[in-house]
């Protein structure tokens, strides 16, 4: 039943499948929860510092809207490194990449405007698009999760979307951008007439050599918008920092969002990233290397186990096919919850075309991944 005091499109979401196996894990206190993107690391020592300093200093008032310079300049200069190049004023601070995603979103999209968006792919997309009473539509991934050209061609041509969204290193695959697809990409959108928002919260935990980004070309650069944040990169989920870049065009009209929304990003997180750019990326380092560790160990013990998967380029999510088992995606994640005492994600959080696998985040310790990859393998002994 409808209740006329709320919102329809409001009513025609549901919370995060995410977060509701990660809700379930209460019920059943001896199993170990694979579920959730947050790095088990601490916030680099030098972050907490400046924290603590910003505090003691009183630095706790309002910042502009847009965010301090300094760490505006910092973001720049890190985008650079990608030859992604945004200048100061192109760049606004949010909290977390989530505000930055929903304002960009609130900013341009109206009743009845379309949004191509990736499947599997993280949740927000179709949610963000709902609230607004936008209408998402998927684009299926193609094989090993990248991008399908040709059906992205296809759904342009035949939808006339507003709007693309890409997310690459990707939430829940790890797939990333291949140089190839990304060219590919560049002329249908130089060609068409679409706007893109490029996703990319997993940029600092890409494990190849080459990151390989549609915000690198400089003449499509007022067809894009770039989302990203810290929560991951500097494992500071609670802290909530994130930004989005855009030229004038568009970054005037998500600037009157973010400031009826929050006004502005936490002013000591804010003093906080600006020390982590400067003088942490040693431990973004440090935790991407422990996370190729975890991804080449649960890969592995998949692999053994008869899984068919691929293997992550980035992010800290494997995503392996579970057909064979024959059952959806919600029914193996529930059985092996309340018989293998291991929580993951059901595909079917990410989209149609999510449905057939389960999401495992490596973002949790050696030994929780060795104890819940055992407790895989022996219910699957035990049970097919």
């Amino acid at each position: 039943m409808r209740d006329n005091y709320i919102s329809n499109y409001v009513q025609n979401i549901e919370i995060s499948g995410i977060r509701k196996f990660f809700n379930k894990v209460v019920h059943y206190p001896q199993a170990i929860s694979l579920t959730l993107g947050q790095p088990d690391f601490h916030v680099p020592e030098k972050i907490k510092k400046v924290l603590i300093k910003s505090i003691e200093e009183n630095r706790t008032g309002y910042t502009s809207n847009i965010g301090i310079i300094e760490l505006r300049e910092e973001i720049s200069k890190y985008l650079g490194s990608f030859d992604i190049n945004f200048n100061v004023d192109e760049i606004c601070l949010t909290v977390g990449g989530s505000e930055a995603l929903f304002n960009t979103f609130t900013a341009l999209l109206n009743p009845g405007d379309k949004v191509l968006i990736p499947s599997p792919g993280y949740p927000a997309y179709e949610s963000c698009s709902k609230l607004l009473g936008a209408i998402p539509i998927s684009y299926k991934l193609g094989e090993g999760f990248k991008l399908n050209i040709e059906e992205i061609k296809r759904k342009i041509d035949e939808e006339n979307p507003k709007i693309l969204v890409l997310s690459f290193p990707s939430n829940p695959t790890g797939a990333t951008l291949t140089k190839e697809d990304r060219n590919e990409l560049y002329k249908i959108i130089k060609e068409r007439d679409i706007l893109v928002i490029s996703d990319e919260i997993y940029s600092a935990l890409c494990f190849e050599d080459n990151y390989y980004s549609i915000c690198q070309f400089e003449d499509i650069k007022d067809k894009i918008i770039l989302v990203s944040g810290f929560s991951k990169m500097f494992s500071m989920t609670g802290l909530r920092i994130g930004y989005v870049c855009a030229t004038e065009r568009y970054m005037k009209h998500i600037m009157k969002v973010h400031q009826y929304n929050t006004s502005c990003a936490p002013s000591i997180v804010q003093w906080g990233v600006v020390e982590g750019l400067r003088n942490c990326m040693p431990d973004v380092e440090y935790m991407k290397k422990e996370f190729i560790k975890r991804r080449d160990y649960v890969y592995a013990r998949l692999t053994d186990l008869g899984f068919k998967v691929n293997l992550p380029k980035g992010a800290f999510y494997i995503f392996p096919s579970i057909e064979k088992f024959n059952m959806t995606s919600d029914e193996f994640s529930e059985k092996l919850l309340k018989e293998g005492n291991v929580a993951v994600v059901p595909g079917s959080a990410f989209g149609k075309y999510g449905e057939g696998y389960i999401r495992i985040s490596y973002a949790y310790s050696m030994e929780e991944l060795k104890e819940a990859l055992d407790r895989i393998e022996e219910w699957i002994k035990n049970n097919f």
